[in-house]
């Protein structure tokens, strides 16, 4: 299976995408892709909380820079 993702807009959506594939396997892009299949996807709280905890440290490290 080949994996396709978009380019990135802006250096916080590369790290936004760069956190979401790695708490959600199944993700591949963050784009709207039209399809319910490839746009909703079944995941753990646990893997939530991970993701938005590893996003909230990354803008804590951005604001002191």
């Amino acid at each position: 299976m080949t994996t396709k993702t978009a380019p990135a807009k802006t250096p916080s959506d590369a790290l936004l995408l760069e956190i979401a594939t790695r708490h959600f396997h199944s993700i591949e892009t963050l784009e709207t892709q039209n399809s319910d299949r490839l746009d909703f996807h079944d995941v753990a709280v646990w893997a939530i909380r991970a993701a938005l905890e590893e996003a909230y440290a990354a803008g804590l490290a951005a604001a002191k820079r």
